[in-house]
Formats: C-alpha cells, sequence, structure tokens
C-alpha cells in the first residue's frame, strides 16, 4: 500500500477509533502531511520506537504501539517465557500512561502477565524491577530528552539491559511480520486484572531499589559530618526523578536540598524548557538562579526519565557556576570510586570499567592508574549492560563503573541501564568528601586534568529530516567510508577503524585488523596527538553526530585544540 491508500485505510477501518479517525480528516487535503505521517511504518529498531506522537503510520500511538507489542509477545512466546511476564514503566510524557496499558492489555491478550507501575518511574528502576520480579523483559515508554511532541517505547530483555545482537534483530523481525493490524491482540482492562494477567506494582520495588542504590556509599559517615554544611540545588525537569532523588538523598542525611519549584511536578509539555536535556545550558536557567540565592555547592539535574544526570558546580575564584560535561562528572564518580574503594579495601578481584567509543581518553588514564581492567564498547549503555551479564556468567571480572558521554553513567549493578538517581547520589558523596578536604567539585575537576591531562570533548550535528534527509546522512557515511581523509587539519589519521565492516585500517601501512566489536553504522578516526573524531548517524533522530576529542596541556590549549578539529572537519564536510 503507497501512503494514500495507508492514510485511506485508517480513516475508514473500523479498527481505527473515531479520534483517530477525526484528526486525520483534520489534515484532509495536505499531501505533505498524509505523506509524512504514512509513508514509511514507524521503525522498530535496536533501541524500539521513538517519533512524534499522532494518528499515522509513522507516528507514536496506540496501533504503533500495540502492533510493537504484538511483535515483542510473539517472540517471548517463541523464547518460552510466557510465564515469567513483563515490566512496564513510564514517564510524565503525553499518552505515556495509556501507551503503557495499551502494551500491558496486549501483553495480557497473549497470555503474558503484566507488571505495571502504578505512577510514573525512572528508566533504570524498570531496569532493576524486570530483574527484582524475575520477568522475561522489560518495556518503558519515554522519549528521554526529546522535545513534548515525542514519545518513545524501549524494549528490555531479562538480563536488565536494553535488548541487543541477536534478540534485537530477532525481535524486529518479529515485529516486522505484523502487518495486519487486525492480528494485534489486546483486552478489556478489567478482564486483565480478574485473569491475573495485569498487575500493578509500586512501593514495594521503589524500596527495595533504595536498599540497592544505597550499597553504593563508601563514606556513610563523611555525608553525616557535612550535612548542616553542603548545600544542593535539584531540578527533575518535569519528570519522574523527583521522588526517587529527593527520597534517596534525605534518607543519606543530606539536609539542604532546594528542588526547583517551577520544574518540581510532571508537565508534559515542559512548559519552562526548551529542551529538556540536561546537555542544553539554557534548561539551568531557573536552577542556576535558585543556586545563586541559596549559596548552593552544586547544581544537579535529570532528565525526564532520569537516566541521565548533569551539573553545574561552584567556582569560589569567580564566584560563577561552571558546567560540567557528562564526560567530566563521569570522570569525578569514576576517579572518586575507584580511589575509594581501593584505600577502603572495597574493591572487588579483577574490577572493569566499561565506557563508549565516544566518551573522553581520560577513562582510561584513570583505569590504568588504578589497576583497573579498562573496556570500551560501541556507542549506547546496552552495551555496557551487556558486559555485566557476560562478566557474570564467565566469572571474568568485576563491573565497577560504566559511563557514556551522554550524561549517563551506571555505578552498581542492580540496574543494567544508566540511572541518574544512582549517580545523583555518587556525585553528592564525591562532593561532600570535597566539602570535608575544603576544596570545591570545581577544584577537584581541575586537579583530574592536572594529574591526567586537560581532555576535552565536544560534538557537532547536522539535522536532515524526511526522505531526503536519510538520503544525505547515508551520502555522507559513504563518502568518509570510500574517501576517508588523510588528516583533519593539522591532525594525521593515525587508524580508521569502520565497525559496519569490522576493519581496523593502518592509515600509513595499510594493514587491517578485525574491530574486535560488533557490527555499527560508525567510522572512527584515531588522530596524532591523542585526538580522534567519530562519525554516527543517530538511532533515534533524523541527525548525524560527529563526536571529537584532543588532549591539551591547559584549559585553554584544549579548547583551542577543540575548536581547531571542529573547523577542519566542518571544512572538510
Amino acid at each position: 500500500m503507497g501512503y494514500k491508500e495507508q492514510y485511506d485505510f485508517w480513516l475508514e477501518d473500523a479498527y481505527f477509533d473515531e479520534k483517530t479517525r477525526q484528526e486525520l480528516k483534520s489534515i484532509e487535503g495536505n499531501e505533505k502531511e498524509i505523506e509524512d505521517r504514512f509513508y514509511k511504518e514507524l521503525e522498530f529498531g535496536t533501541g524500539g520506537l521513538r517519533g512524534v506522537i499522532g494518528a499515522g503510520t509513522n507516528r507514536m500511538n496506540i496501533y504503533t504501539v500495540r502492533k510493537a507489542t504484538q511483535g515483542l509477545a510473539n517472540y517471548i512466546i517463541s523464547q518460552g517465557g510466557k510465564e515469567k511476564g513483563v515490566a512496564i514503566a513510564y514517564d510524565s510524557r503525553r499518552m505515556s500512561p495509556e501507551f503503557a496499558d495499551e502494551a500491558a492489555l496486549c501483553l495480557a491478550a497473549n497470555g503474558i502477565k503484566a507488571y505495571v507501575f502504578d505512577a510514573l518511574r525512572p528508566t533504570p528502576e524498570l531496569s532493576f524491577a524486570l530483574r527484582y520480579l524475575g520477568c522475561i523483559s522489560g518495556i518503558v515508554i519515554t522519549a528521554s530528552h526529546n522535545p513534548p511532541e515525542y514519545n518513545g517505547y524501549k524494549a528490555y530483555w531479562e538480563d536488565g539491559a536494553q535488548v541487543t545482537a541477536p534478540k534485537d534483530k530477532e525481535i524486529i523481525e518479529e515485529v516486522k511480520k505484523v502487518t495486519d493490524y487486525h492480528q494485534v491482540k489486546t483486552m478489556d482492562k478489567d478482564e486483565a486484572v480478574k485473569a491475573g494477567l495485569y498487575q500493578v506494582i509500586g512501593a514495594e520495588i521503589d524500596d527495595a531499589y533504595m536498599v540497592e542504590l544505597k550499597k553504593q556509599i563508601i563514606h556513610p559517615e563523611i555525608i553525616k559530618e557535612v550535612a548542616d554544611d553542603i548545600r544542593i540545588v535539584y531540578s527533575p525537569f518535569h519528570g519522574t526523578g523527583n521522588v526517587p532523588v529527593r527520597r534517596i538523598l534525605s534518607e543519606l542525611g543530606f539536609k539542604h536540598v532546594y528542588v526547583v519549584p517551577e520544574q518540581e511536578l510532571p508537565d508534559p509539555d515542559f512548559t519552562t524548557l526548551d529542551y529538556p536535556n540536561p546537555e542544553d545550558p539554557k534548561a539551568f536557567t531557573l536552577a542556576l538562579k535558585l543556586a545563586k540565592e541559596k549559596n548552593a555547592d552544586i547544581v544537579l539535574a535529570t532528565d525526564p526519565d532520569a537516566d541521565r544526570l548533569g551539573i553545574y558546580a561552584l567556582d569560589t575564584k569567580s564566584g560563577e557556576y561552571v558546567p560540567f560535561t557528562g564526560n567530566m562528572s563521569g570522570m569525578l564518580i569514576a576517579e572518586y570510586i575507584l580511589r575509594e574503594r581501593t584505600a577502603t579495601g572495597k574493591m572487588p578481584e579483577n574490577p572493569a570499567l566499561v565506557t563508549t567509543i565516544v566518551t573522553t581518553n581520560m577513562a582510561r588514564a584513570i583505569s590504568d592508574d588504578y589497576k583497573v581492567k579498562f573496556i570500551e564498547v560501541l556507542t549506547g549503555f546496552k552495551y555496557i549492560g551487556e558486559q555485566i551479564k557476560w562478566f557474570e556468567q564467565s566469572g571474568s571480572n568485576n563491573y565497577v563503573f560504566g559511563l557514556e558521554e551522554s550524561y549517563g553513567c551506571l555505578a552498581g549493578t542492580h540496574a543494567r541501564d544508566k540511572d541518574a538517581v544512582v549517580a545523583v547520589m555518587c556525585l553528592c558523596e564525591m562532593a561532600a568528601w570535597c566539602k570535608k578536604n575544603g576544596i570545591t567539585v570545581w577544584d577537584q575537576m581541575l586537579k583530574l586534568y592536572e594529574k591526567y591531562g586537560y581532555f576535552k570533548e565536544t560534538q557537532y550535528a547536522i539535522t536532515l529530516k524526511g526522505i531526503d534527509g536519510s538520503k544525505q546522512i547515508a551520502e555522507m557515511m559513504d563518502k568518509l567510508r570510500g574517501n576517508p581523509p588523510k588528516n583533519f587539519g593539522e591532525l594525521k589519521v593515525k587508524e580508521l577503524r569502520d565497525y559496519d565492516r569490522d576493519v581496523t585500517t593502518d592509515m600509513e601501512t595499510g594493514e587491517q585488523r578485525p574491530t574486535g566489536l560488533p557490527k555499527s553504522n560508525v567510522l572512527y578516526f584515531d588522530l596524532t596527538n591523542d585526538s580522534w573524531c567519530c562519525a554516527r548517524p543517530s538511532g533515534t533522530e533524523p541527525k548525524i553526530k560527529f563526536y571529537m576529542g584532543v588532549k591539551g596541556n591547559s584549559l585553554e590549549d584544549a579548547q583551542d585544540k577543540v575548536e581547531k578539529l571542529t573547523e577542519a572537519l566542518k571544512a572538510y564536510l
């Protein structure tokens, strides 16, 4: 069926409700809008679904959610996991509770029990809950930090991580097989509850999750010692972090935690934010205003599904609050954990730190310093979660910490996805340690730079929407792959890693070897002077991302180097 036939089918078939039909009637005659909504199916990719909410095959709605869930249900049944059930969580976005229920009732109609949270919860708590309940799978309804018109659907497997190969591709194939909406099962909610196939979960999971988080605290005595002095400002960005973050900080004894009142409550329109993303400096406007009023030591914000943490810290010399990238905050937490676990004898045997190929190279330097095995994986926290599973299966290593540059990290193995609640807790403990030692969090960052080198990273992204955009992104990757640059400005390309072809090429000798990582449409250029550049089309947005990193001998030198590398990349493109 072409997009016009699909439009007519949705408009006329009795399967679709009156509200959907009315929405579609309102765009009658608008060819461009009809084409955009129906030119393709909203793709169920390795990260699940993500798209604009609305009627149509290329939109997030109850029908596309049901269809994806039917595919997942078919896969669960094929794997003999029907009896284990599926845990479901959702965030504060529009339609999140409705999509969670649609998924639950589709599963129930397939004879699979759904455990649904009673209210919004963080993504990492879902990762914890499905393992706690012994489920085969998990679903989170969230579009993370995307704009308000979006929602999404992430699928997890029984190890608690987002689905990885080969299961991700197998589930995608099952979803693709569901071509007829009339094949999709659903049932009445009261009937599902009566049949024991729909169970509401909540407080018991929350309590167990808190117990696990607290196991990551190394120095509870330091928190108590400085509790009267340390001041923390926090914003949940209208999302799921508000309740668990306040609870954990309160139970640990932090006394002065100020929550940004305008951003405290759930708001699907994110009224106070252009973009609910802790990477966006504008998102911190209200938090920084409150921080100045309260003379806060640190300013923290979690994204709407509370898996990523952004921070600012006071620089007492300038009186200003300094922004930290995800690499910087991740390094502060990592170095603190490795140092203090080593010093207190709490480091497990064969410890490992796991990071992604686009994360700061400072992670390797710190791991080497504390004699911790350093492992790099592809971009996406599910690959870090997968390493934890492999460690448990093989007994080869003990996971201590994992992070990615996009403001996500995980201390401990209670979850298998990035967890901003545990990140807040660890960061606040580290800030308490700084307070006790008479330094600021910014001072501590400078100490790390002095010791390990002034590592600096940046990103450059090009957004290209629609059918033409996808084509242009593919052409850009083909150009980089087929005719790779020999240098970026003054920096020579030493090595090119093509993860799609599983080939690492020495650019001087032409020698080739495997990359050692799974197949992925990613190109990594290892450059001279401890620099690098990586190209990767986004899996969730219509954009291509370029990640870059340098190492300088001062803040200014690193900034200058990263700017030059960015300009050289733009010139090449």
